[in-house]
């Protein structure tokens, strides 16, 4: 099937039992890692939110979140499974009076129901949220790449430990990750896509981060669709890794300094999406209550895949996938949870 890669000769090489020791010993030692070199506090976090609170992620603004309907004070309340928790967190972070350069981390457990299956894409999303705090003068592009920095050797760090339990691991991350912004990448592979140019340049790199997503290119297109409300367009990114496994690029984590007042206004008009301004969430940032901060979101199942060099997200991660999909990986060695 089109969607599906099936990797020449692969096979994993732990078992079913193996594998599951392994994420919790991958999710133990890079969360509490993650929030030490953050400064990050772990707090709950919900699973669904009210429509009109504006906190849902709306992604590309393509995709429709699951929603049911709830009564409560004898009326009708839309509830949204949430996409991420990007706004949810800013708000939170607020009402837990989080002092700067500290900051909140949580599971996030969301449905994506317009995902398309493949070896990396699942309906089920499992991510570390994080967002931290930070001062006015914070809001700038060094800044940035230092909390990217400190991300990455979390990876590394979690590499090694693995390279000790593991007899026979072999290391895949290069020892510093590069950084590009999309105008650079335009330029150095003006003749690609947007993915194909991320795909190029980390085969070479092996881990970039690719800042700047949002605003249109020299093009007049922007590099990918973000959501206008929670990253500034000028201040974010992805940190992408190369898989070996399947000779492809793979995205991590996204993650970006936050919209101020300001910079809300112009992305959501930029998008056409000046209406959201009604919504609680955009109302409390316009008035100045939500502190100034950065966030971001990391995949769980997609760094258990990735560190155990496996060929499928759904051996790392319990999930539904189509009945063609799930035949062929049974056909080629590759155990669905």
């Amino acid at each position: 099937m089109k969607n599906l890669i099936i990797p020449d000769g692969y096979k994993s090489s732990l078992d079913l039992l193996k594998t599951q020791k392994a994420i919790k010993m991958i999710k133990d030692f890079f969360q509490i890692n993650l929030s030490k070199k953050l400064k990050l506090t772990r707090v709950s976090a919900p699973l669904f939110v009210e429509k009109t609170s504006g906190f849902n992620d709306n992604l590309t603004g393509k995709e429709l979140p699951v929603s049911f309907v709830v009564n409560q004070d004898e009326k009708d309340v839309e509830l949204e499974i949430i996409h991420s928790l990007a706004k949810w967190k800013r708000n939170a972070l607020y009402c837990y009076k989080i002092p700067v350069e500290e900051g909140i981390y949580t599971d996030m457990n969301a449905i994506r129901a317009n995902e398309i299956c493949d070896n990396t894409h699942s309906y089920y999303v499992d991510q570390w949220d994080w967002e931290k705090v930070i001062d006015e003068k914070d809001r700038n592009e060094n800044y940035l790449y230092s909390i990217v920095r400190e991300i990455y050797k979390v990876l590394l760090d979690t590499e090694d430990m693995l390279s000790n339990e593991f007899h026979g691991y072999k290391k895949i991350l290069p020892d510093k990750i590069t950084f590009i912004t999309t105008d650079e990448l335009e330029l150095r592979f003006p003749n690609l896509q947007p993915e194909e140019r991320e795909k190029a340049f980390c085969k070479e790199k092996k881990a970039i981060f690719v800042s700047k997503i949002g605003s249109n290119l020299r093009n007049g297109k922007p590099h990918g669709v973000r959501s206008p409300d929670y990253d500034d367009w000028s201040l974010n990114g992805d940190i992408i890794v190369w898989n070996p496994i399947l000779d492809n690029a793979l995205e991590l984590s996204s993650m970006g300094i936050r919209v101020d007042s300001e910079t809300l206004v112009k992305q959501l008009e930029q998008s056409n999406n000046l209406d959201r301004l009604n919504l609680d969430f955009h109302k409390n940032l316009i008035d100045g209550k939500y502190p100034q901060c950065i966030g971001g979101g990391i995949g769980q199942s997609r760094i258990c895949m990735f560190l155990l060099q496996k060929a499928h997200i759904g051996e790392v991660q319990s999930s539904i996938w189509p009945k063609s999909m799930v035949d062929e990986c049974v056909k080629n060695g590759i155990n669905l949870l």
